[in-house]
């Protein structure tokens, strides 16, 4: 019988009050906190709290805080991966960024969600958590206040525009915005 933890990456229905789950949620929290209130002076400790929160960073990790995340280990960084402001990652599936990638403030990405249908939000008194992964390829850039909902592939070298909601797969060598984001040119 796999674990709640593998359920949630299995992206199967699984309870997010496990206690192996909430150990690392609180490890989370607890290495956000300090990194959150870093001087941006301090790019080593900076450094030395990302390689502690995150699953694995290539060369040249930057996040500007405040950056937030539910568990970190669930997040894959290639080399010269930049955060701007206030990016937001729900991480209760993997999501695996290539290299070269680019974010601007406000982009937030979500594996989390939760049935559709009403009924089946709550079974037995419990919430019914559900995650998709999420991949976004090498040489992007996603523009302010994007959000990338569950199970969405961005391919490599590509473009969203600003205040888009990515709630499909957009391929290689592109450029995608609106709501819902589309793609508007290929090159």
């Amino acid at each position: 019988m796999p674990t709640e933890k593998q359920k949630m990456l299995q992206g199967l229905p699984y309870d997010a009050s496990d206690p192996e789950i909430k150990k690392q949620f609180h490890k989370a929290r607890a290495l956000l906190a300090r990194f959150n209130v870093t001087a941006s002076t301090e790019t080593e400790k900076r450094l030395r709290i990302l390689k502690r929160l995150l699953g694995s960073a290539g060369k040249n990790p930057y996040i500007e805080p405040p950056f937030f995340c539910d568990y970190g280990e669930n997040i894959i960084f290639g080399d010269n991966v930049y955060l701007n402001f206030n990016c937001t990652f729900l991480d209760c599936n993997k999501i695996t960024i290539g290299n070269n990638v680019l974010f601007a403030p406000n982009v937030h990405i979500y594996c989390a969600y939760h049935p559709l249908a009403a009924d089946e939000r709550v079974v037995n008194g419990k919430i019914v958590d559900l995650a998709k992964p999420v991949s976004i390829g090498s040489d992007v850039w996603v523009g302010g206040n994007v959000t990338i909902l569950p199970g969405v592939t961005v391919g490599s070298n590509v473009v969203i525009g600003a205040g888009s909601v990515v709630t499909k797969n957009i391929p290689s060598n592109t450029i995608a915005f609106g709501n819902p984001c589309r793609v508007i040119k290929s090159f």
